[in-house]
């Protein structure tokens, strides 16, 4: 994932993760193409992930995405794609043309399934209290696909 990684702590108290991965806002359209095009050969899913390396939320997510124990989850059924939105200005039309509406917050975590086809337009916005959620919670949601 090429993620810078530190320890934090949540507001709940508990130590999480923190990562950097997400790009040049530039990257996205190809980065989600390619995904799609990996994903369609393996059979995964596809994880957009709308935020921002400024966003404690997002870092945390990322943070959690990037330990052995998530990567052991995720690697066999995701392909994950890091979409930068700056300060929510940039990225936005592609939210829309998935059927969000833009990102309200950030993180944003849109599932795809292989042919591109969002499959979660209602839970996708909720992630921006990630780094107060346990490790355990969000492990179990994904795990779950």
């Amino acid at each position: 994932m090429g993620a810078e990684s530190e320890g934090e702590t949540s507001a709940s108290g508990a130590a999480h993760p923190e990562a950097k991965p997400f790009p040049s806002p530039s990257r996205a359209r190809a980065d989600i193409a390619a995904a799609l095009t990996r994903a369609r050969a393996n059979g995964h899913r596809v994880l957009v992930i709308f935020g921002g390396n400024w966003c404690h939320d997002s870092r945390a997510l990322a943070g959690w995405f990037a330990t052995p124990r998530f990567r052991a989850m995720l690697d066999p059924h995701y392909e994950i794609v890091w979409v930068n939105v700056g300060k929510k200005t940039k990225n936005l039309d592609i939210a829309r043309s998935y059927g969000l509406d833009g990102v309200p917050g950030t993180p944003t975590v849109l599932m795809l399934d292989a042919a591109g086809k969002p499959l979660n337009l209602a839970d996708a916005p909720t992630w921006r209290n990630a780094a107060s959620r346990s490790a355990d919670a969000i492990y179990d949601h994904f795990a779950r696909g």
